[in-house]
């Protein structure tokens, strides 16, 4: 009889469990109130601000370490700008002096030479 009793017990707890599960998923989502709603609202569009904030500033972040690399590229262009910049300096320098030898040279053929009597 106690054996009856038990499995009596079993299968109404059993049943009990499975009508308040089933009742459970029926019951509608609770209905918020327009002030509830507004408060999640806000905390959506803080959350959503934030997000786009760090992205806004990740995107800065990288786009200034594309300058500091680009810069750093035109540096090493402005080394072979300057070395250029020399080596044509030079030249002219070279051809300064060539010329101020040259017009020496003609002067010096143009002027009458004595030559000492022994």
């Amino acid at each position: 009889m106690a054996y009856l009793f038990n499995v009596f017990m079993l299968s109404v707890l059993f049943f009990s469990v499975q009508l308040s599960v089933a009742n459970a998923a029926d019951t509608p989502k609770p209905v918020l109130t327009l002030e509830q709603k507004t408060d999640k609202a806000r905390v959506d569009s803080q959350l959503l601000e934030q997000a786009q904030l760090e992205k806004a500033r990740q995107a800065s972040k990288d786009a200034a370490e594309r300058a500091d690399k680009i810069k750093q590229k035109s540096q090493t262009n402005d080394w072979a700008t300057q070395q250029k910049r020399k080596a044509q300096q030079q030249s002219v320098e070279r051809e300064t002096r060539e010329q101020k030898y040259l017009r020496e040279a003609k002067e010096a053929a143009t002027q009458e030479h004595k030559i000492p009597k022994p």
